[in-house]
């Protein structure tokens, strides 16, 4: 039993760890920009294009940096025993942010959002979106890095069915209540 349990185990995290990332795409890149201009009227083909090839290239750079040899929780494991310098959730959608926020767009605006605040045995998960100037962030599409170790997630609030985001200003609100609440 226990020689089978061993195997399991290895599978399992054979199975999570991540390999070298297949070159994008031009049709990975065509689909995403799409994504951004029929977010408005009003956006950019230019900064469409110019966010679309960040948010799939950037990501990968960051792997790179961070160390990333292991699927995503794997990899969180090693960033929390201090082995790796970056690469939680967090910080793929900091560093996105920054980095997409350098452009200075006109035609499009960022949103941080966090998922599983509210679930016990879940971890939060972060992520940065991107919308057409003015929308909100239930117009956005979420640009995923961390979840496939710098391969890019893209897609709606409504298509992405593994978690439910919440804007991170109202989680981080809610949690200092309840910690002021508590007397943290």
């Amino acid at each position: 039993m226990t020689r089978i349990l061993m195997v399991l185990t290895m599978l399992v995290l054979t199975a999570c760890g991540a390999r070298e990332l297949p070159p994008v795409t031009q049709n990975e890149f065509d689909r995403l920009e799409a994504r951004i201009l029929a977010l408005g009227p009003d956006v950019s083909a230019e900064e469409a294009a110019r966010a679309a090839r960040i948010a799939l290239m950037y990501p990968r750079q960051l792997r790179v940096e961070y160390g990333v040899t292991d699927g995503p929780l794997i990899h969180n494991t090693k960033v929390n025993a201090g082995t790796r310098p970056r690469g939680l959730c967090w910080h793929w959608a900091e560093d996105m942010q920054k980095r997409l926020a350098a452009e200075r767009f006109e035609t499009l605006d960022l949103h941080r959002a966090i998922a599983n605040s509210d679930v016990a045995l879940r971890i939060d998960h972060s992520t940065v979106l991107i919308s057409a100037k003015g929308d909100t962030m239930q117009e956005a599409l979420i640009l995923d890095p961390w979840r496939y170790g710098g391969a890019l997630y893209f897609g709606s609030l409504a298509e992405d069915v593994r978690y439910k985001w919440l804007p991170q200003t109202e989680v981080l609100r809610k949690r200092a209540e309840k910690q002021a609440k508590e007397g943290w």
